[in-house]
């Protein structure tokens, strides 16, 4: 088994340097036949970004398959939930054993996430670099101009 994340994908709009895919996330019980019922099947559509130098002759409409390795999926992870969650508890606890006040100790640990996104936020490009998609050349080859293959 690769340490891939694949998603099958349509092209959305090709420029200089980078190529916007729309993909539909699903999660795994939305092929049930109750899905329809259930609140936990979820299908959402989102376009991501790929930046790259090759644009494998790609226009608007033709199918795709973006790739991003599961260490861009750990490290997503780990940088929009893990480290603010871990950020959080710490500063509730210290503020709260400090101050002894809840209410103080409760903005305290909201505001102490403030610095952290300001970094996230001016090192965006080099964070960039480390969590982006990639198009599998071969996807290009399988589904010609014409979409997917039957």
């Amino acid at each position: 088994m690769k340490n891939e994340i694949r998603h099958l994908g349509v092209v959305d709009t090709v420029d200089v340097g980078l190529i916007k895919v729309r993909i539909t996330q699903t999660s795994a019980c939305s092929s049930c036949k109750m899905s329809g019922n259930c609140n936990a099947s979820e299908s959402k559509e989102k376009v991501v970004d790929v930046y790259c130098d090759n644009h494998y002759g790609l226009k608007t409409g033709d199918n795709v398959i973006v790739i991003a390795s599961q260490r861009t999926g750990f490290l997503a992870v780990l940088l929009s939930s893990v480290i603010p969650l871990i950020i959080l508890v710490a500063v509730l606890a210290i503020a709260f054993v400090v101050t002894q006040s809840e209410i103080s100790a409760a903005l305290f640990s909201l505001c102490s996430l403030i610095p952290y996104y300001v970094i996230l936020y001016c090192m965006r490009e080099k964070i960039r670099v480390k969590l982006s998609f990639h198009i599998d050349p071969l996807s290009v080859s399988t589904f010609g101009d014409n979409g997917l293959k039957l």
